[in-house]
């Protein structure tokens, strides 16, 4: 399921950390995917919470009624039926994005930084499926790898303040979409119109942990309104 094998570490006395390697890549993140859904299907007993990220899958557990070695053993035995299996690829989501101008003040600083046309730096990152390596730093916020090479761009020298619900941003070999206004250093080449979060969804965030996102160029989203503020 894993280039590396999955280890169990503990965290604290209510969690389990499951380790799957150390890289940061799309197969480990598909690897790290499966095994929450075979967890979450599994629901051993105790267990109240489980968080993926990256290349690990955090189980949260009741101490009060649960053994941690009897967990780790249950643990290995749910997931070893997936050592051996092709973990399956995630759902494949298009977002539109509109690219540029003031959806995307940052477009024409990348395009300077990697040597590229603005309309070639938009034709990669829209040629590119970007997997969702994890959902953090707020609710619904995706972390995608496969950004191209060419697009790789250290994160801004000053952070923004605020950066619009919506922005689409780019940093390293990374893209992320801000689900709500928030601060922010990554450079905004676009934005969504697709909201990220929505507490009264089921589940609430738009993507999880190994969905593929294909970004698709639109006319802009914002409002008349909104381009004042």
């Amino acid at each position: 399921m894993a280039s590396s094998p999955l280890t169990i570490e503990p965290l604290g006395d209510a969690c389990l950390v499951v380790r799957f390697g150390t890289g940061i890549d799309a197969a480990t993140s598909r690897a790290v995917a499966a095994a929450t859904a075979s967890l979450a299907a599994a629901a051993l007993a105790g267990v109240v919470d489980l968080a993926p990220t990256f290349n690990t899958v955090a189980v949260v557990f009741n101490p009060r009624s649960t053994d941690p070695g009897m967990l780790g053993a249950a643990i290995l035995s749910q997931l070893c039926t997936l050592e051996s299996a092709a973990p399956s690829q995630g759902t494949i989501l298009e977002i539109p994005v509109a690219y540029g101008g003031d959806d995307g003040p940052d477009l024409a600083a990348v395009a300077a930084h990697a040597g590229l046309d603005p309309e070639e730096i938009v034709r990669l990152h829209t040629a590119a499926d970007h997997v969702v390596g994890m959902i953090g730093f707020a609710p619904g916020f995706p972390y995608l790898l496969g950004l191209p090479a060419a697009l790789a761009i250290p994160r801004r020298a000053t952070p923004r303040t605020r950066v619009p619900a919506g922005s689409v941003a780019i940093a390293e070999r990374q893209t992320g979409i801000y689900p709500r206004p928030s601060p922010g250093g990554w450079h905004v080449i676009g934005r969504t119109p697709r909201a990220m979060f929505e507490a009264h969804r089921d589940p609430p965030a738009l993507l999880r942990a190994g969905d593929i996102v294909r970004f698709v160029p639109v006319a802009s989203p914002i409002k008349a309104g909104e381009r004042s503020r």
